[in-house]
């Protein structure tokens, strides 16, 4: 009688940690039924102290050598410790007790997974999908395998099952939003959410998620209708009021934006990335003390934010104030070196310092790191014209012409080269393409050589395409 009473009664667990406490300190040998072991491995897990735990699950295993809890708690534990040899011997005893624990399967899953032997992963995660009852997190995990291998299709399928499971999963939501996002399948991304939502009026994650779809979308007012909902849901969620900002920035209603970045901080400590967003509202409504103070902010947070070390550049470049832009502007540079923005900013602060041999590199910069830039190519031969290079300018145009070959304004400039160095024939051919891809930017011609509207052949030919 007195053992059976012993088997059906459970201590309380913080009784079986001070009696397993006392044992220690007495090198003594007490018994503990298994759920009393379980529950003081739980105690030093919660903790944060693995080491203990570990040996509690030794003495565990003394014990109730045929009980598999224990070689599964000590797995856990030592794939913590990095002890990963271990960890799989564990589970291999483990599995020899108890075959149909699916934790075992898990387990080993997400060892195979961490070192990316995906197939072995997936074969132990479908064998713990047979054996387990709640199946969502598996879900999750076969999906973050198939993410690795890259198959972010198969990925989807499987986290769509996992939300089917658990509908709160928000792992699985966001992580759907991620695998849209890699194949650039926004509108995809937009009816899945849609339809969720759907079913559950109140994810606050799925409110979230449709408005960073939207805004993918360049649909900003959509996003922002899907933010405030999910702000209306949870009303501390910071990162829902950052993204309104960013889509209000978006529709450049600046004053807006800034209202709603400085809601985050009621729910979270400001951090540099808002502050520096702050800055650009202030920047765009050309309020540069204000801008300055919110940049200035930002790289004191995180020092290495380029983007707040150019906007401080930013602000002094917009008071005449180069030399001490030209600093802030490096700054920036020297931590993001492939920055076109940074390079062709460094370009304009030389070019208006007078020091045209900086300007005239920095702009090679520009065009080298982004060949798609149609007016750093005409800023760079610009400078190259001023110092009566004119072969040097064509040249620069006709490479920014063979990387853009739809940009008109780059074919009114080499007629305006071709004119002033005296190759009329070849300016005139230039000339009638430029007005056949785009005559009402002809006035470009004349803002550079104002002469040329007294010649009447380049008239007669500009009339026959705008009249």
């Amino acid at each position: 009688m007195e053992e059976e009473f012993e088997f059906g009664f459970t201590e309380d667990p913080k009784f079986s940690v001070e009696r397993y406490e006392e044992m220690i300190r007495n090198h003594d040998q007490y018994f503990f039924d298994a759920q009393a072991f379980e529950n003081i491995i739980d105690y030093y897990i919660e903790k944060n102290d693995p080491a203990k735990a570990l040996q509690v699950s030794e003495y565990a295993r003394n014990q109730h050598p045929f009980a598999a809890v224990f070689l599964i708690k000590q797995a856990q534990l030592l794939v913590v410790s990095n002890r990963t040899s271990e960890a799989f011997a564990a589970l291999d005893k483990a599995a020899m007790l108890e075959a149909s624990d699916a934790d075992i399967y898990i387990i080993r899953g997400n060892l195979y997974e961490s070192m990316e032997r995906n197939t072995e992963a997936l074969e132990n995660y479908e064998k713990a999908l047979d054996l387990a009852e709640e199946t969502d997190e598996i879900l999750l995990h076969i999906a973050y395998v198939y993410q690795n291998m890259g198959d972010y299709e198969t990925a989807i399928t499987y986290l769509k099952l996992c939300l089917k499971q658990n509908m709160e999963n928000q792992d699985a939501l966001y992580e759907l939003a991620f695998c849209y996002d890699v194949l650039d399948n926004q509108q995809e991304s937009v009816q899945f959410y849609q339809a969720y939502i759907d079913n559950e009026p109140y994810s606050y994650a799925a409110w979230y998620n449709l408005g960073n779809a939207y805004t993918k979308l360049s649909l900003f007012e959509k996003a922002i209708d899907a933010y405030d909902y999910a702000i209306l849901i949870k009303d501390s969620f910071a990162s829902a009021y950052f993204n309104k900002g960013n889509a209000l920035v978006n529709l450049e209603k600046y004053a807006e934006a800034i209202e709603v970045y400085r809601q985050t901080f009621e729910y979270e400590q400001p951090n540099a990335d808002t502050y520096c967003a702050i800055g650009e509202c202030y920047e765009k409504l050309e309020q540069m003390d204000e801008a300055r103070s919110f940049y200035k902010k930002s790289v004191k947070m995180d020092p290495k934010l380029a983007d707040a070390w150019f906007g401080i550049g930013v602000t002094l470049d917009f008071e005449e104030r180069y030399f001490e832009a030209l600093h802030f502007y490096k700054k920036a540079l020297d931590l993001d070196i492939a920055n076109a923005d940074y390079w062709f900013a460094i370009a304009d602060a030389e070019y208006k310092l007078g020091h045209l041999e900086d300007a005239e590199r920095a702009y090679e910069k520009v065009v080298e790191l982004n060949p798609l830039d149609v007016d750093a190519w005409l800023d760079y031969s610009s400078i190259l014209y001023e110092q009566q290079r004119l072969t040097d300018s064509i040249e620069v145009i006709a490479q920014a012409i063979k990387n853009n070959p739809e940009a008109a304004e780059l074919y009114y400039r080499m007629v305006a080269y071709l004119f002033a160095k005296g190759e009329f024939n070849e300016a005139l051919n230039y000339l009638e393409t430029a007005l056949a891809a785009d005559p009402e930017k002809h006035y470009i011609l004349f803002d550079y050589l104002p002469q040329l509207q007294k010649n009447k052949v380049i008239i007669d030919i500009i009339n026959r395409y705008t009249k």
